[in-house]
């Protein structure tokens, strides 16, 4: 296992690295110069010419590169173009945000799908399956912004029970003004993320309900409450796990529409203002850390599945044998 571990450490190493080296080509690629940002419309070659040299787009592109490799080595993402400061800590100050409201939606949306999907693989042929696979299927069909709208309305707008969007201005210094906040926020993102995981878990669900090995336990005298828990449980969690890490790294990557909807001042409206202001240190350092994020999150799936299943622990002691 340890050797596996550093396998997967050096190809985590890899992904990051090519992973910076895209971000860099493919925000170069763009048209304009980044240093656009800081002039006006009737700026003099002078002016130019300073701004080029401030941002260091005057530079050939090897030496860019070079100079924002060694920045991050350094932890430093750059200085915003309009804000003039520093991109790390703002983007660590969005992630209180941002992060509180993927990990508690993530939590409560496994907990919710587990029940969910295997109640209606269990009922898979009765009309309360049925109904819970149909509610599922228009979960995901149905679009995350309007979600969000029809919450904002309904509890918001109408029953009055929790703020239509923004944050806390003393941040968690108040939890309870904060996690009224995230309420509908999380909400929103949970209706989605369980109507996707309750498919998965239905259908290893089935698997294992109709697997040989869960009958033969009750054949030898196992109810079937203790064949499932012993055998099933595990069994039916190692397909899951590896969505559960696409799902947890793609909810972050959609706080961009949830945060738009309720005005949130976390990382997804950090990077739709960069965009609109083409505040191209932002935008890297989002990219960035939001690339990490998904590549570690892949990487804890991974393993998880490994120390989860058996089998994939032995084939790994006998390839390494």
């Amino acid at each position: 296992m340890g050797s596996y571990l550093a396998r997967r450490a050096a190809f985590l190493l890899m992904s990051f690295v090519l992973a910076m080296l895209l971000i860099f080509v493919l925000l170069r690629l763009l048209p304009g110069d980044p240093a656009n940002a800081l002039l006006s419309v009737d700026a003099t070659p002078e002016q130019i010419e300073a701004a080029q040299q401030q941002v260091g787009s005057n530079l050939p592109v090897h030496e860019q590169l070079t100079q924002w490799v060694g920045d991050v080595l350094r932890l430093d993402l750059g200085t915003s173009f309009i804000s003039g400061t520093p991109v790390l800590p703002d983007i660590v100050s969005r992630l209180e945000v941002t992060l509180p409201l993927t990990l508690i939606s993530f939590a409560i949306s496994v907990l919710l799908a587990s029940v969910i999907g295997y109640v209606a693989a269990a009922r898979s042929h009765t009309r309360l399956g049925v109904a819970v696979t149909a509610v599922a299927q228009l979960g995901i069909a149905v679009p995350v912004f309007w979600i969000g709208i029809l919450l904002v309305w309904l509890f918001a707008l109408e029953l009055r029970l929790f703020p239509s969007g923004g944050f806390p201005r003393e941040g968690w210094a108040d939890p309870l003004a904060a996690l009224r906040s995230l309420f509908l926020p999380a909400t929103t993102i949970v209706i989605v993320m369980t109507a996707s995981l309750v498919r998965y878990v239905r259908s290893a669900t089935l698997d294992v309900l109709e697997s040989d090995y869960l009958r033969n336990a009750q054949a030898l005298g196992s109810g079937f409450g203790e064949a499932f828990l012993r055998h099933g449980v595990r069994n039916a969690s190692v397909p899951v796990i590896s969505i559960l890490g696409i799902e947890l790294a793609s909810t972050l990557l959609g706080a961009v529409v949830v945060e738009s909807v309720f005005t949130l001042p976390g990382l997804g409206s950090m990077l739709t203002k960069a965009i609109a202001q083409h505040d191209y240190p932002s935008i890297q350092g989002i990219l960035l850390v939001t690339t990490f994020f998904v590549l570690i999150v892949g990487f804890a799936a991974d393993v998880a599945q490994r120390f989860v299943d058996p089998r994939l622990r032995s084939s790994l002691s006998g390839a390494h044998a």
